[in-house]
């Protein structure tokens, strides 16, 4: 059968070919959905071309031919459209509702929708919520998306662009001269070349992030989070806000430092240099911080309008300075340099020590050209012979010698040496690129020395007071990397903007690798470039006080300094507002995603999105850092954050494609791990170069944002590659244990912990994982398992409560382990199918926890023990080790303080070491710590019980174990009378139960033929004819006068019967639904005559004769001696562990005879008679302690 495929859709009633304009049922509609056989409609609104013959065009079709029936149905008279709105929800027939081709599936279309539904969601992929819809359906339950427009930005304007202005920044402008004065130009070339290659590493990683899949808004936080969990992605994520605030602080001191130092110095509050200028940042830095933040506020899109003026402003900057470079090439620069000695002196209108006075003009003034001159002696200046010999002094000269007399005693090395001017700019050509290759490390207060011109070092070193130029900071290679880095961050930019790319899996790859291979050549050719042009004193001066305080690098520029003074400034202020409205929205994905609960208030913001809360939090982070003040100080701090950020983006690369995870297709193939590892290790090695301190503070950062989101976070389920890593370490830990059995030294309890619910799915025992959670000291594996009795069909939601249950009551107990609920039809089955399947491969359980069933005496209960009973012997045949505590309630919580007391142990037989390993892992708990361990055994008539003390005593310190060591001798006694009537009562209840009890089977046929005689031989059916009596009153009357007797009949028959089993350990009860209880009240009703046949039948045990005859029942031998054992042991343990506040003794083994089963239970009991808390320890048959190391 042919497929109709739908090119164009109408939007009208006009575009319908065939059909009249009064066409009533589409002249009401506005718009035309088409729906591809879903329930969900897409809007097209495009156009119809003029081409299409028609308005419609229909795949195989020509635009003249009619279309089908499937497309447009048309009556005489009448035009009729309804089929066109495939799947319409509004009025249409469940016939019409699915495709004929299709009808298989159409009972699944809800949650299996049909192809081309999910092709027509996805076709717009803007639409979708945050990360992978499948995963996050039920987080954005009732968030309906507003329709928004299509993506309409390129590579170049929406990746490209945003990204050079976001590298671009400060630190060109004010600090890239100094790191190459300081560094030298190889040293500066090497810093350069370092950091962008660990920016195109990054790139090269996230670029196959970003390719794999759908990126929305959130950039690296989205694409970190995705890839290595809510853990790594909330701590790298606030790690990455961290570092974009104080990059927007970063940007604000900048902006200041060219306000106060090169545009307007008059505007300083605090005068003086040092603290002083400090201060002035901090008041400025503040008022723009609120300036800015305002600005935020009110609204972003006049902060996006701006963003293209100020990147103009960097782009020009940067031209001028290329054509500045060259054009001092042909051009000399008129900025010169004065020199004492070696040593640099800012600027002043005279490098002298004195000027002849008859060179005087009319104004006072000296001549420049004369200055120029003498640029060049060591004697001073050289008068002409026609002038005045006589000298006055300079303001150099006064601040030298304290005192404009030629007779002043002046500085040292002022007398020894002599003013020269040097070229600040020699030019592209003079070759100065020479002196500039090598560093020049100074510390703080040194002077600025210039290499190459002779000095006299006899003098002292120079002090502040001299008008010198002194390094404010002590250099070296780690601090230049630290400062240097954060000019090459901003990566990201494009990657942010994914939702506004018309194809961001193509745009974001080569947007962003063009951005960061533009802008390292451009920091590699302007290192080559200023240490080519300009004098290395004037490289190392970093604020151009030798230069008349005009900045540094706008020395070089053309036509003027003041084109990078402006440029830069504004592109500063640009910076800062793109990091102070980033920053916040930052912080509100990360508090949406909802993975740090302290976080959540910051999610919330204005009426219209814009994150309120957010933005004030960054304003107050940022301040922090303004009140730093320096610019050289806050650098390194985001350059930590950023480094982290992009650690963990290689690591996301690296992780997925080691894993090879089946959903890892990134579209851009020029990635590999190794790549991804080195990009990684670059950033660790950067981020402890330039700081180790800072780095390792960082680290701690992210480690307590990641054990916060682990331990109170919300869990989230994201696909993530730690979940896949996860797995492979857990198949191949799982593949290493499957190489032979655990050793001794490794042996813990692994535990199953079977729980019985209740019919309101609420557990009995809860004390039991208590327990449980207390001997987690071994840190071994736990299981909670329980059995929900029906069928696993009917039974499957039941089966969920119980496993919901559950795991809250892990979460409260603080468990880590797992939960199993089997659906079995007994319970006793279920139990077994559990300890047989629990656990995978070498992480099984060895230790089964189960409670002892109270009740199993009492009518209401009369089958626990048989279930008991059973998982002992399977247990026992699986070699497991059973852990039994008998009056589980007051065993004490985990909230309780501790106590002290002793745990004691009777050691009894040795089947293990169980008893022994126990009591030291629960010591391990703070609820049992400050308890002693008493260890009793027990010594026969032939036993030399004091050698037996010394060896216990040796062997519990080769163990080391700490523990009291007692003997105790069980003298040979006869068996007392009350033994022997505890044997004769026990033996006299199992032998009525066992006359009392009847066959599932037995009872079933009599059900049915007293059925059948009720109603075949009743009277109103012997006699049939003239009979006026009421038939149902009669039955009905006849029923409730044998109700009482029918009750007790039913319980005596039920007791010890095997269709009812119940169990303390697995199993969770259900009730007896009404129809079946009134169907058993139907079958089972008693005549006077039946109760006389049952009655004669069983007259053995029914009738009091009966009950006498058990009297005469004398008690098995093998039963006496048992329960002689049991009461002897019983009495000693009570009178030495009365006050102890846990008793640990062997648990007996049941009899391979099943016919003695209610006699062990009986045994049991009499053997923990009188004792409050104890724990019947039962060994799996290996070895689970040693003496070796």
């Amino acid at each position: 059968m042919s497929s109709v495929r739908f090119t164009v859709t109408p939007t009208k009633a006009e575009d319908l070919p065939g059909l009249s304009d009064t066409s009533p049922d589409i002249s009401s509609r506005p718009s035309a959905h088409v729906r591809f056989g879903s329930r969900e409609s897409v809007n097209r609104s495009d156009p119809v071309s003029e081409g299409s013959a028609g308005g419609t065009t229909f795949g195989g079709m020509g635009g003249n031919e009619t279309p089908d029936r499937s497309s447009i149905d048309q009556g005489e008279g009448n035009s009729k459209i309804s089929s066109v709105y495939i799947n319409n929800s509004h009025g249409m027939d469940d016939d019409e509702f699915f495709d004929r081709n299709l009808a298989l599936f159409e009972e699944e279309m809800d949650t299996r929708p049909k192809v081309s539904s999910l092709l027509s969601r996805l076709a717009n992929y803007t639409n979708l919520t945050q990360g992978a819809k499948e995963h996050e359906e039920a987080e954005s339950i009732g968030e309906k998306k507003k329709a928004s427009k299509s993506p309409q930005m390129g590579t170049f304007m929406g990746v490209y662009l945003p990204c050079l202005q976001n590298i671009f920044g400060v630190i060109l402008f004010l600090r890239l001269t100094w790191v190459v004065g300081t560094a030298g130009v190889l040293q500066a070339l090497c810093i350069v070349f370092i950091c962008c290659c660990c920016t195109l590493l990054t790139a090269i990683s996230m670029s196959a992030i970003a390719t794999n899949g759908v990126v929305p808004a959130g950039g690296s936080y989205f694409m970190i989070s995705r890839s290595l969990g809510p853990e790594f992605g909330g701590a790298v994520g606030i790690c990455f806000y961290l570092g974009t605030t104080f990059a927007g602080a970063m940007y604000i001191l900048g902006a200041i430092e060219i306000l106060l130092m090169y545009i307007v110095p008059q505007a300083e509050i605090f005068k003086g240099g040092g603290a002083a200028m400090l201060n002035n940042m901090r008041v400025y830095g503040s008022i723009c911080l609120l300036l800015m933040s305002l600005l935020v506020f009110v609204g972003v899109k006049y902060v996006n309008k701006l963003a293209s003026i100020f990147l103009a402003c960097v782009i020009v900057s940067i031209v001028s300075i290329y054509i500045g470079a060259f054009v001092s090439a042909f051009h000399e620069h008129k900025f010169t340099v004065c020199m004492l000695g070696n040593r640099t002196i800012t600027s002043h209108d005279q490098c002298n020590k004195t000027v002849p006075v008859g060179i005087k003009d009319t104004t006072g003034n000296f001549d420049s050209n004369f200055t120029l001159g003498y640029e060049n002696s060591t004697a001073g200046p050289v008068v002409p012979t026609a002038a005045p010999a006589v000298e006055q002094t300079t303001l150099l000269w006064e601040e030298f010698c304290h005192s404009p007399e030629l007779n002043a005693t002046c500085d040292e090395y002022f007398t020894a040496n002599n003013f020269t001017e040097i070229k600040g700019i020699p030019g592209l050509a003079s070759g100065i690129i020479s002196e500039n290759l090598w560093s020049s490390y100074i510390s703080k207060g040194e002077v600025l020395e210039k290499s190459s011109l002779s000095s006299s070092h006899s003098s002292p070193p120079a002090s502040p007071p001299h008008p010198y130029v002194f390094a404010d900071i002590t250099t070296s290679f780690t601090l230049l990397v630290g400062i240097f880095f954060p000019s090459v961050t901003g990566i990201m930019a494009g990657s942010n903007r994914s939702g506004d790319l018309k194809d961001a899996q193509r745009s974001i790859p080569i947007g962003t690798i063009l951005a960061i291979l533009t802008t390292s050549f451009v920091y590699l050719s302007s290192v080559v470039l200023f240490g080519a042009c300009i004098d290395g004193v004037v490289l190392r001066d970093k604020f151009g006080e030798s230069v008349d305080g005009t900045l540094v690098v706008g020395t070089l520029a053309w036509p003027s300094p003041w084109v990078i003074v402006i440029g830069s400034f504004f592109s500063t202020c640009g910076a800062g507002l793109q990091s102070l409205t980033g920053a916040p929205r930052l912080l509100q994905a990360i508090a949406k995603d909802n993975i740090i609960p302290f976080l959540r208030v910051f999610g919330h913001g204005k009426a219209n999105g814009e994150p309120t809360w957010a933005l004030l939090l960054t304003a107050l982070i940022a301040e922090l850092g303004i009140l730093i003040a320096s610019l050289d100080l806050v650098a390194p701090i985001l350059t930590m954050f950023f480094l982290m950020c992009y650690l963990f983006v290689n690591l996301a690369c690296a992780l997925q494609t080691l894993l090879r995870t089946p959903n890892w297709r990134p579209r851009f193939s020029y990635y590999h791990w190794t790549l991804s590892f080195l990009g990684m290790i670059i950033c660790l090695a950067l981020m402890f170069i330039s700081s180790w301190y800072y780095a390792i503070v960082a680290m701690v950062i992210a480690g307590m944002i990641y054990k916060y989101i682990e331990y109170h976070g919300a869990e989230k389920e994201w696909g993530d590659g730690i979940r896949g890593l996860s797995l492979s370490a857990a198949r191949y830990a799982l593949l290493r244990l499957e190489e032979g059995p655990p050793h001794t030294k490794n042996w813990r309890p692994q535990l199953l912990v079977l729980l019985k619910l209740d019919e309101d799915a609420h557990v009995k025992s809860p004390r039991l994982l208590t327990f449980a959670s207390q001997l987690k000291a071994g840190k071994g594996l736990t299981i909670v398992g329980t059995v929900v009795s029906g069928n696993f069909l009917q039974t499957y939601g039941e089966a969920l409560a119980a496993e919901q249950t559950l795991k809250h009551l892990m979460e409260k107990e603080r468990v880590k382990g797992f939960v199993q609920c089997i659906v079995a039809q007994k319970p006793r089955e279920g139990i077994s199918h559990m300890i047989q399947s629990s656990g995978l491969g070498g992480m099984k359980p060895n230790t089964v926890v189960m409670g002892w069933p109270h009740t199993w005496r009492q009518s209401e209960d009369p089958q626990a023990w048989k279930t008991f009973i059973n998982t002992v012997r399977v247990t026992t045949a699986a070699h497991l080790a059973l852990l039994v505590p008998k009056n589980i309630s007051l065993f004490p919580s985990n909230s309780e303080p501790p106590t002290d007391g002793y745990i004691d142990v009777w050691w009894i037989v040795h089947d293990g070491g169980m008893l022994m390993l126990l009591p030291f892992l629960l010591r391990q708990h703070k609820v049992w710590r400050k308890c002693g361990m008493r260890i009793f055994t027990v010594a026969q008539m032939e036993d030399n019980s004091i050698q037996m003390k010394k060896d216990l005593a040796t062997f519990l310190y080769h163990l080391r174990i700490e523990a009291e060591v007692e003997v105790v001798e069980m003298h040979n006694s006869d068996i007392s009378a009350y033994t022997y009537e505890r044997t004769l009562m026990m033996e006299q209840r199992s032998q009525m139960l066992r006359q009392m009890r009847l066959s599932k089977s037995d009872r079933e046929k009599e059900r049915v033929r007293w059925s059948f005689d009720d109603v075949y031989l009743s009277p109103r059916f012997r006699s049939t004819e003239g009979h006026t009596s009421n038939p149902i009153k009669d039955d009905r009357d006849r029923q409730a006068q044998l109700v009482k007797d029918r009750n007790s009949m039913l319980r005596l028959t039920s007791i010890g019967s095997d269709d009812e089993d119940d169990t303390d350990g697995g199993e969770r009860e259900r009730p007896v639904s009404s129809s079946s209880e009134h169907h058993r009240r139907v079958q089972m009703t008693w005549t006077k005559e039946k109760t006389a046949q049952y009655r004669a039948a069983h007259s053995g045990c029914s009738t009091p004769e009966g009950f006498r005859d058990m009297l005469s029942i004398r008690p098995d031998h093998s039963n006496v001696r048992r329960m002689h054992t049991a009461v002897k042991l019983n009495e000693v343990i009570v009178n030495k562990s009365h006050d102890a506040r846990l008793v640990l003794l062997n648990m007996p083994g049941p009899p391979k005879n099943t016919d003695g089963d209610e006699n062990y239970m009986e045994f049991l009991e009499v053997l923990t008679e009188g004792l409050e808390r104890v724990l019947l320890v039962r060994g799996g048959g290996s070895e689970v302690i040693t003496i070796y190391s």
